[in-house]
């Protein structure tokens, strides 16, 4: 599907226009959401994805919208791996509760701008050099292994030890002026007679360039489903936007989702597959079959939408069996 210029307008227009009405709505009033509200924003926002999907099926074709939902269901999975990263990010610089959601929103909104960048970039690179797509799954595939192997090797205590400062963060402490404490939701305030930021500024920062890191998992991922830019793009936006609010209403139970990294290793070992299984239909490596295509089965977006789904709901299941397990067995 070719995206028209003026959609793509359009949709950036939109996507700006919702962070700007939630630092509005929100954050210009610090305050830490209750339950019912972030129940209520977090349905606001499925449902503007799944309006969204519905009328991207309408405009195009149904097989384009099962792209922008498999896409959307797995950044939303995959953005879950984020919420521990920010919880621990927010823990250990100790940041106010009422400052939480602005901190937040300005780092996610740094984070989608990255990604914008590394999905417009990995499209000019599919477009130029097909044959990345071996690159793209043979590193989705050594992903998942990783994730495994770490979480069969880590203990609780190193879970909670991992998060190191972004070099980028420590190199900005030492040229800009910054206070020592916080102060409310400010980002800037005088100290000393001088203007100084306050620490709110490194944890947006290091919330934004930390998620990088996850960019370079999620990015080749979706791809894999789908190789048109701006469905790769809204499919991001969407899942970053209610991030924030999953954040407060599941921040605390998702130390309860055990089975988090093995869901999510089985999603990027699939995916992974996938793209080989691509790269080898369109073969243009003259050591494979002698530069040509290889007859394989193509995976339909079906199969990778219920994949994701059926996984997800898997981890669900089997982590809440788990505590409940674990919670019923005697200590000794």
């Amino acid at each position: 599907m070719v995206t028209h210029p003026v959609a793509w307008a359009v949709s950036a227009v939109v996507v700006l226009g919702v962070i700007c009405l939630d630092f509005v709505l929100h954050v210009r009033r610090p305050h830490v959401p209750t339950f019912m509200e972030s129940v209520t924003w977090i349905g606001i926002y499925v449902a503007a994805a799944c309006l969204f999907g519905v009328g991207l099926g309408m405009a195009t074709d149904w097989t384009t919208a099962g792209q922008f939902f498999a896409g959307y269901f797995t950044e939303e999975s995959l953005s879950l791996d984020n919420l521990f990263v920010f919880l621990l990010i927010i823990t250990k610089f100790r940041v106010p509760r009422e400052a939480e959601q602005k901190v937040l929103l300005v780092g996610i909104s740094l984070a989608l701008l990255f990604r914008a960048c590394f999905i417009l970039a990995g499209a000019a690179i599919i477009e130029r050099f097909s044959a990345v797509f071996y690159l793209f799954g043979a590193f989705l595939v050594y992903t998942a292994v990783k994730l495994v192997v770490e979480q069969l090797h880590t203990s609780p205590e190193e879970e909670e030890e991992k998060y190191t400062e972004p070099r980028l963060v420590r190199l900005l402490r030492r040229w800009i002026p910054t206070t020592p404490h916080f102060v409310s939701d400010r980002v800037v305030t005088l100290y000393e007679g001088k203007r100084h930021f306050t620490p709110l500024l490194m944890v947006m920062i290091a919330i934004g360039s930390t998620d990088i890191l996850f960019a370079m998992d999620s990015i080749p991922a979706i791809f894999g489903l789908t190789k048109d830019p701006y469905i790769v793009f809204m499919a991001n936006a969407c899942a970053l936007l209610g991030l924030r609010q999953i954040y407060f209403l599941i921040g605390g139970l998702l130390d309860r989702l055990t089975y988090l990294p093995q869901g999510l290793s089985v999603i990027l070992a699939f995916i992974g597959v996938k793209l080989v299984l691509e790269a080898l239909a369109t073969n243009e490596l003259p050591f494979i079959n002698h530069g040509q295509p290889l007859h394989v089965w193509e995976v339909p977006i079906s199969v990778s939408l219920g994949v994701i789904v059926v996984t997800m709901a898997a981890v669900v299941v089997a982590s809440l069996l788990k505590a409940r397990h674990d919670q019923r067995r005697p200590s000794s």
